[in-house]
Formats: structure tokens, sequence, C-alpha cells
């Protein structure tokens, strides 16, 4: 018992959580980038389209400071890695 502690902390990783998001919810929503470049640090969508299935198939995100809108994958944003919700 005591090894398999012993083993079990020795293991333990860095875990990166992911956001709660689902793509009902993604208009609108504002996001922080967490490496930000030209002085694009806060983002919001602007635009989602659906097909006819309801999926996601465009997701526009709009950096505040420059008004350039970037069309990406919505489920980047699940990657707390790249983005942080909301405006930090």
């Amino acid at each position: 018992m005591i090894n398999w502690t012993y083993q079990a902390l020795n293991q333990s990783k860095t875990v990166f959580m992911q956001h709660t998001l689902t793509s009902k919810k993604l208009l609108h929503s504002k996001w922080t980038s967490v490496s930000p470049a030209h002085k694009e640090k806060h983002f919001m969508v602007t635009s989602v389209e659906f097909d006819e299935d309801g999926k996601v198939i465009e997701c526009v995100i709009e950096a505040l400071m420059t008004k350039r809108e970037i069309a990406i994958n919505w489920r980047t944003l699940k990657d707390s890695k790249i983005w942080k919700m909301g405006w930090k």
C-alpha cells in the first residue's frame, strides 16, 4: 500500500483545464489571450455560423484594440493554455 501511494504521488502530472463551453453560448462571449501579440489581448466572438445540423462551421473573433477580425476553430477557445474566459 505504501509503495503504491508513493508511486501515485510521483506520477502526478500537470493537467491543463479545458473551459466548459458550448457552441450555443459562443456569440458575444469574451476572451483574453494568454500570449497576446500586436496589442491584441482582449477578444469577443462577433459571429458564429451553424450548419443544418447545428454544428459550428465558422467562428469569428474580434480584437478589441485593433478591431481586427479572425476566423478561428471555436474549440481552441476551450484550451486554457491559449485562452482565458472573460477579460482579465
